[in-house]
């Protein structure tokens, strides 16, 4: 906050009772954004309802309050993660400074701006937030944490534990218990030997992630790892998918994300199917036997799922599909499609989709799309390569009646809603895992490279970038991990999911952009990894809900 204008005495590195102060600052964050939100509610709101084109029309303010409610609560999951770790005897320095640096940093961002991009800065006013307003801020927590939390000493000391670390695959302590903590290091592992060393030159030949990796992770539970005892799979936690999804992503992102489509597909039968449906497909899903993608974008339609055109119409007993599909990931490979089809064609909204089932043959080089009625062609992309990006088409490809998801229509979108709860846990973990590489990466890179007599990382600023990547890092960690909790329990979390997806993303790809400029010059070079993995942090802030519908969403939750 603003001062009375006389130097600051330097600070030392890690701040005199710490979690008393950063406990103290989280009321007045969550008192800003409560008169934020009372602000925007009274520009949108209509007859006592949120009126849609009056959200439009106020979407700066309302997505910069899904912002502020994002940061409000991550501080909250952090001061949570270093209660947890004092109790267990495990808040050591390296945690103590990432706390610090966090507070330190979020809550000058809520006061003078929240980055939604690059480009884009919601600053409190947007939120129609007055000065009077902000002074809830200025609590001599607030104003102790701001003025020395985010110092150059507590960063440079920071990275000196993060170089004694090093080899480590996360910096600080996770508050993991110990059942997944096993479960990371096994996983990590797998990345380490069998994934990262060959994940670049994947990339660069542009390759399908080979089969014999699909089979090991198959034999290591990875498609069934959520899927519950009772039909085949693991019965394990989304927290246990989330520690998974990292650890694989870490290794190459196109790993990580094998599981995704099973863990969709597995979702949607579980919430959605018949028992029948259930004891056919989930055990296949869960021993890797069938692998399934997911059909449900269209070219003209992208975020807008109640507009697809793609029809499926009564043929006998079964059903004929006819349209367009595009952004199917792995659907080469694939035996059968959680596919979203208008079954009605009265309709123009969501009301007339359904979701089917739909088995195809898997495909090989030479013919990718071998099953009669369907047709695709590869979509070259700049990262995120190791299943392919696919348009479809269908020209009255046939679907058995049996395979309509739940056996009723018109309960697509409605069975497709509830799967992205679990959807945007899991791609938050990937963005943490990409994260996490990135830093990694930078690190190695700024240990090595010698420029002016010594080594990069000695320089203040770079060392600064890498100790920012380690603290953003763990914040959104704990924001994912508390949404997986959210999920284990049984409560709706979409609202949590949703942040720690927004943020997940917006990390991971500072990190890669960060780690990039490490490596200056280098780092535009194909041969350097960091190359690829900005590239496969791009995809994060676009896929499973770009980051302006995210935000969309989140608002809405709030505001409503």
């Amino acid at each position: 906050m603003p001062h009375d204008g006389q130097d600051m005495p330097s600070a030392p590195a890690i701040l005199p009772d710490l979690l008393s102060l950063t406990g103290a600052a989280v009321a007045p964050a969550q008192a800003l954004l409560d008169t934020a939100r009372t602000r925007v509610r009274a520009e949108v709101e209509e007859d006592g309802r949120v009126a849609p084109a009056l959200l439009e029309r106020h979407q700066t303010a309302a997505h910069a309050l899904a912002w502020l409610a994002t940061y409000v609560e991550s501080l909250k999951e952090m001061q949570g993660w270093a209660e947890r770790l004092k109790a267990e005897g495990r808040f050591g320095e390296m945690e103590r400074l990432i706390l610090q640096i966090a507070f330190g940093e979020y809550l000058w961002q809520i006061y003078g701006g929240l980055p939604m991009s690059q480009g884009e800065i919601a600053r409190p006013q947007d939120m129609y937030l007055t000065q009077d307003d902000q002074r809830a801020l200025m609590a001599p927590e607030v104003m102790t944490l701001t003025q020395s939390g985010n110092s150059q000493a507590a960063r440079m000391r920071l990275v000196e534990l993060m170089r004694a670390n090093h080899g480590h695959a996360t910096f600080g302590a996770t508050g993991l218990d110990d059942e997944l903590e096993m479960i990371r290091d096994q996983f990590r592992r797998f990345a380490d030997e069998r994934v990262a060393p060959f994940a670049h030159d994947w990339h660069l030949k542009d390759a399908l992630i080979p089969m014999e990796i699909v089979s090991e992770l198959s034999e290591m539970g990875v498609f069934g790892l959520t899927i519950p005892e009772e039909h085949g799979g693991l019965g394990l936690s989304k927290a246990s998918m989330v520690v998974v999804s990292e650890e694989l992503s870490r290794g190459y992102i196109g790993v990580g994300s094998l599981g995704t489509r099973s863990e969709i597909a597995a979702e949607l039968i579980l919430c959605g199917g018949t028992d029948d449906q259930k004891a056919q497909w989930l055990p296949q899903i869960a021993s890797g036997e069938i692998l399934p993608t997911a059909v449900f974008t269209e070219p003209n339609t992208g975020s807008d799922l109640g507009a697809l055109r793609t029809r499926a119409v009564k043929d006998g007993d079964d059903w004929r599909i006819t349209g367009n599909k595009t952004w199917i990931t792995h659907a080469a490979r694939t035996h059968v499609m959680t596919l979203l089809a208008r079954t009605d064609p009265d309709t123009t909204d969501h009301r007339g989709l359904s979701m089917f089932l739909a088995e195809k043959t898997p495909g090989t080089d030479d013919a990718p799309f071998p099953t009669p009625g369907m047709t695709g062609g590869e979509i070259e992309v700049l990262g995120y390569r190791g299943m392919k990006e696919y348009e479809l088409s269908f020209d009255g490809f046939e679907v058995k009646g049996e395979d309509l998801l739940g056996g009723n229509e018109g309960q697509g979108f409605k069975q497709l809603m509830q799967t992205f709860e679990s959807a945007r846990i899991q791609t938050a973990a990937r963005a943490i895992g990409v994260a996490q590489n990135a830093l990694e990466v930078g690190l190695q890179y700024a240990e090595d490279r010698k420029q002016f007599g010594k080594p990069l990382i000695a320089f203040p600023r770079v060392a600064s970038k890498l100790a920012m990547m380690a603290v953003e890092i763990m914040v959104a960690r704990q924001l994912t991990y508390y949404s997986a909790r959210e999920k284990d329990e049984g409560r709706r979390c979409d609202l949590e999911a949703g942040m720690a997806k927004l943020l997940g993303a917006r990390v991971a790809w500072a990190a890669a952009d960060n780690a990039l400029q490490i490596h200056g010059g280098n780092g535009f070079a194909l041969e350097y990894q960091i190359s690829r993995i900005l590239c496969d942090a791009r995809i994060l802030n676009i896929f499973e809900g770009a980051a302006e519908i995210q935000a969309q969403v989140i608002a809405r939750r709030l505001l409503g």
